[in-house]
């Protein structure tokens, strides 16, 4: 059974940093786009950060471009996601996602796997 185990949310003050972790129990780890996808509270998932299988082409929301930085590590089957300059409006369930030969879809139906999620709560 596949499996996807986010780590590393927390609270944070506004202009902090956290590191997201999400390791997964792909036997293919490296032929997967990985994303993460995030959800606030009374508002629809949406995309965050996304890296190909091929090539590790990243992909980043508008909204977190130049803040975010998506990174993976194959021999760890570990897909990290690097959050500095934090913002109130950051604040939601992060999940972490994985698409077997995706090149990375900005969109969750393409995703066959999912994570629990885990909180990030940034205060102003």
């Amino acid at each position: 059974q596949v499996q996807l185990v986010e780590s590393g949310g927390g609270l944070v003050q506004a202009g902090g940093s956290l590191r997201l972790s999400c390791a997964a129990s792909l036997r293919t780890f490296n032929w997967y786009a990985m994303g993460w996808f995030r959800q606030a509270p009374g508002k629809e998932r949406e995309f965050v950060a996304t890296m190909s299988y091929r090539d590790g082409s990243t992909y980043y929301a508008d909204s977190v471009k130049g803040r975010f930085t998506i990174s993976r590590d194959n021999a760890k089957n570990t897909v990290y996601l690097q959050m500095n300059s934090l913002k109130p409006e950051d604040t939601a369930v992060y999940y972490c996602a994985a698409d077997r030969f995706g090149s990375g879809s900005y969109y969750s139906r393409d995703y066959e796997y999912w994570g629990q999620g885990t909180q990030v709560t940034v205060s102003s």
